[in-house]
């Protein structure tokens, strides 16, 4: 079992910190491993990510029972884990978030494939106004959404919309690496089909960060015909879409595969951010399935990759304090790609050494988007009393 992080020591004493605790899977005593762990901090909430052998839903409604009654215990399975020492493979992480600096409240949105957006509009206005929130505390907020819906570009516009101006993060959450049914409980009960939304209220500063390892090329090309629902590209600068993006790219059609698609994903530019539109297969009409919703007329640029690990770094020095946690969420593409190149034990000691725990993600969403092959989290800080 990996645990926390060293305790680092300062003039002043900080608010109680979150911790993090990775645990085998499979492990016969794994109920009481995350206790033993986690009563310690007296949490508010404890966010469990990963398939244990005993299944989720049963692992959660065993934690609550056992946890004190102002707990939260929220779960979803996962594509991989980001526990305390980077990348954890066929393992439970549990992260809890102690009660004497954090708040919380759930809200379950339900019935994803029918998008009952106004019924949406009408609960997060109601759920946020009910929080009641501390103006002197940090508010942001968490979603994990079901990817088997395909609706996130949808949820992150309503939430955008209904709650304007609240940091938010979040992760499109899956069952391993097939897009299998996703498991999402919350105190024990099963909520298939939903997405998940927390409002987080903390003592600590936060800060969203986000970083994706692409720059854009000089080859662009117009959605010319697609199926936002579905996320199929059937044609690019009016040609069919697989035949144009392989011009695009340099390659043959019969070399396009998973690889080579995240090596040089498409791009959607929206402000002054690219944001990446990854490539899930090619159709049997020689379209393009993505992983995010898309619309004709987008212009899209095709990205190179850059440096994974150089940039990531680069990008938490920029917070203006060392984290006490990174609650993140980071794309199972980058993950496959960093395994491909041999990078998975360096990106794990930067996880470490910046505190990153959370979940790999079929899609991730912060700043009212929802992207791919990226990495977003919600840095946790010391206040600047502090």
């Amino acid at each position: 079992m990996h645990a926390g992080w060293p305790v680092r020591n300062g003039d002043r004493p900080l608010p109680p910190a979150p911790v993090a605790i990775s645990a085998d899977a499979n492990a016969p005593d794994l109920r009481t491993l995350l206790v033993e762990g986690m009563a310690p901090i007296d949490p508010a909430l404890v966010l469990l990510f990963g398939s244990p052998a005993q299944g989720l839903e049963s692992l959660v409604a065993s934690l609550k029972c056992k946890l004190p009654d102002h707990c939260r215990v929220v779960g979803c399975s996962s594509a991989g884990e980001i526990g305390p020492a980077g990348y954890c493979v066929e393992t439970v992480t549990a992260l809890g978030f102690p009660s004497a600096s954090f708040r919380v409240g759930v809200c379950e949105l339900r019935h994803q494939a029918q998008v009952p957006v106004s019924e949406w509009m009408t609960q997060l206005r109601a759920f946020h106004t009910e929080f009641d929130r501390d103006p002197r505390r940090s508010l942001f907020g968490v979603l994990l959404a079901d990817a088997q819906a395909k609706q996130e570009d949808v949820l992150v516009a309503t939430l955008d919309a209904a709650i304007p101006g609240l940091p938010m993060v979040g992760g499109s959450t899956a069952d391993g690496l097939g897009f299998l049914p996703t498991h999402q409980v919350v105190d024990g009960r099963e909520l298939p089909g939903s997405a998940l939304f927390l409002l987080i209220e903390t003592d600590l500063a936060v800060a969203e960060v986000a970083f994706a390892h692409f720059s854009p090329t000089d080859r662009r090309a117009v959605v010319t015909e697609a199926d936002n629902n579905a996320r199929i590209i059937y044609r690019l600068n009016d040609e069919p879409a697989a035949q144009e993006y392989a011009r695009l790219a340099g390659l043959s059609v019969d070399v396009l595969n998973q690889t080579e698609f995240a090596r040089r994903p498409l791009l959607l530019r929206t402000g002054k951010r690219h944001h990446v539109r990854a490539i899930r297969a090619i159709t049997p009409e020689g379209g393009l399935e993505l992983m995010s919703g898309i619309e004709p007329g987008h212009v899209l640029t095709l990205g190179r990759a850059i440096d994974m690990t150089r940039g990531f770094a680069e990008a938490l020095d920029a917070l203006p304090r060392p984290p006490m946690m990174v609650l993140g969420f980071d794309c199972i593409l980058r993950r496959l790609a960093l395994q491909r190149a041999g990078m998975l034990g360096q990106m794990s000691e930067l996880f470490a050494r910046y505190r990153v725990a959370g979940i790999n993600t079929f899609g991730e969403q912060h700043s009212g988007m929802h992207v791919n092959q990226t990495f977003v989290g919600m840095a946790l800080m010391p206040p600047l009393s502090a």
